[in-house]
């Protein structure tokens, strides 16, 4: 398995975060991706990176589709590439109905089609091709006026594998179909079949199958010597698993909630939206199970992690998305360096 993270330049001062990313360079971290939501953007972070590592890829973790034309996410794609020098992964996500139609005052309605389209065009502007799309959502040149069908100057050497962020089967399965590789999350490796199965399907449908995607996914991990501190950690972790089961998303929809509702925690899934929904965060965040928690992170003695990391790997995940906890940077790089060393052993 290979190791990455995910970083955003808002949170801890920036300088601090890229210590932390040439640092994880240094230790042999294989790729670092960079979120986008409500906070910073992922392309002038990935910028600036790019000039201080020299090894690691780098990813966009995710641009989120709607909120830019697709011809401008490829114009960034190839431009962050050459930056790069041939290290950037180009990784998109549809997003919730909350930041796009509360935040940029954009449509959340058929995310499928949208995110098909997006890729389509993506990959056209990307190949040099003048560009024309009939599409429900994009339509290249718009109709009626006098524009004529165009190509973009900025070219790169190195092709830009594209990662899809998805968890509904629909959009597993469009993964499965065009994607380079899987951005997953609210993942449980002993219900891994609910994703897999979409994926190979729709890996499937294009001649291919899952070994030819790059099945990436993140948790949390954190270390104790002490198998008695477990129980402790595992409840700190409790709130933000609530926050995915409660707050993510709408009251209406919520993908990460259905994820976990499909791997066997439908009860739990329903009880602890239902508590947020109503205000009583708290009480929600009791309600998650420490069994829950500890299936969907890894936390524990190291001997717990590596036990877990090769469920992961036998479940046929291919690239492990690191979070190290720490309350300081020098506690973070060292979770860090203990995971990347298991993940090798696994590996």
């Amino acid at each position: 398995m290979r190791t990455a993270t995910t970083i955003e330049a808002s949170g801890a001062p920036w300088g601090e975060t890229v210590d932390f990313v040439v640092e994880a360079e240094r230790l042999g971290l294989d790729v670092c991706w960079v979120a986008e939501a409500w906070g910073s953007d992922a392309p002038s972070p990935l910028g600036y990176i790019a000039a201080r590592t020299d090894r690691m890829l780098l990813g966009s973790g995710v641009v989120q589709v709607g909120t830019r034309s697709p011809a401008l996410i490829a114009q960034t794609a190839l431009t962050l590439q050459e930056m790069s020098q041939g290290r950037f992964l180009l990784g998109l996500g549809s997003s919730g109905p909350q930041v796009l139609e509360g935040l940029h005052g954009v449509p959340f309605a058929h995310p499928l089609g949208r995110m098909r389209e997006t890729v389509e065009v993506v990959r056209r502007v990307m190949a040099g091709e003048k560009v024309t799309h009939d599409g429900r959502h994009v339509r290249l040149p718009l109709p009626g006026g006098e524009a004529r069908p165009m190509r973009v100057s900025v070219t790169s050497d190195h092709r830009v594998p594209i990662y899809l962020a998805t968890l509904s089967p629909r959009m597993l399965r469009l993964t499965g179909e065009v994607a380079d590789g899987w951005l997953g999350t609210s993942f449980v490796p002993e219900g891994a079949s609910t994703s897999l199965e979409a994926l190979a399907e729709g890996a499937a449908a294009s001649g291919r199958t899952l070994a030819d995607l790059d099945l990436c996914q993140g948790a949390e991990v954190a270390f104790t010597d002490d198998p008695g501190r477990i129980d402790a950690m595992l409840d700190e972790r409790r709130a933000g698993l609530a926050f995915s089961l409660g707050g993510m998303g709408s009251a209406s929809r919520n993908f990460y909630r259905d994820a976990y509702a499909r791997q066997g925690y439908e009860e739990v899934a329903a009880e602890v939206h239902a508590l947020w929904q109503a205000g009583r965060r708290d009480d929600a965040a009791r309600a998650v199970p420490r069994a829950m928690v500890a299936a969907t992170t890894l936390i524990g003695t190291p001997d717990v992690v590596r036990e877990r990391l090769a469920a992961w790997r036998g479940a046929g995940i291919t690239t492990v998305r690191l979070y190290p906890a720490g309350e300081t940077l020098g506690e973070r790089l060292d979770t860090l360096a203990r995971a990347i060393g298991l993940v090798r052993e696994v590996g």
